[in-house]
């Protein structure tokens, strides 16, 4: 189950998919979540962040740099 900004899974994902085909027509698109299942799934670009200091940056990452 995902938390994008408290959406219901299916809605989350519309707009997931949305962002993706915006991206994919060039535009960088930025996302901050702590989704799992959505991060997983996208397997896009993870930048991790703790206090402020970017501690991981995976070109096709998961969450926690999981594959």
């Amino acid at each position: 189950m995902n938390q994008l900004g408290n959406l219901d899974p299916e809605t989350a994902w519309d707009i997931m998919n949305l962002l993706n085909d915006i991206n994919l027509r060039g535009t960088t698109v930025v996302v901050a979540t702590h989704a799992k299942d959505i991060v997983d799934k996208m397997r896009k670009r993870v930048i991790q962040i703790d206090k402020g200091i970017i501690v991981r940056d995976t070109k096709k990452g998961g969450y926690n740099g999981e594959v």
